[in-house]
């Protein structure tokens, strides 16, 4: 299992070559259960609003493209992700990252990410990609 996070997802979803190296989309080609975190739902309408991104379509349609038309699967927060994202050092202070960090380790999966802090986590250590 490999978890996106929000940016790599955008850029799997917008098939963006530049920013999505041919290594990291194989990876995701070839694995056979790719996911994010709710939270990146969060963070993409967050992103949208404050023109941080530019969504090709309106958000619902997004949505059903980035997920079910791309064979991402979502995966929730739950109440166990909720306390890991809280318990991990403070070496991340975005509250969507950490909910993604967890997740990754609550699935026990591997987290492909272009965020220069999640190296710093030991926690993370053998899942990044």
């Amino acid at each position: 299992m490999i978890i996106l996070d929000t940016h790599i997802w955008l850029w799997w979803v917008s098939a963006d070559t530049e920013l999505l190296a041919a290594a990291r989309s194989k990876q995701i080609e070839l694995c056979n259960f790719v996911a994010v975190s709710a939270i990146s739902c969060f963070e993409v309408s967050w992103l949208a609003r404050h023109g941080r991104i530019v969504l090709p379509c309106d958000q619902a349609q997004w949505f059903e493209k980035a997920l079910d038309g791309s064979g991402i699967s979502l995966l929730p927060i739950t109440p166990e992700i909720a306390t890991m994202a809280v318990d991990l050092p403070e070496h991340h202070s975005d509250p969507q990252d950490r909910i993604i960090m967890a997740t990754a380790l609550a699935h026990d999966a591997k987290l492909m990410s272009s965020d220069r802090k999640f190296p710093i986590y030991a926690e993370l250590a053998g899942r990044l990609l």
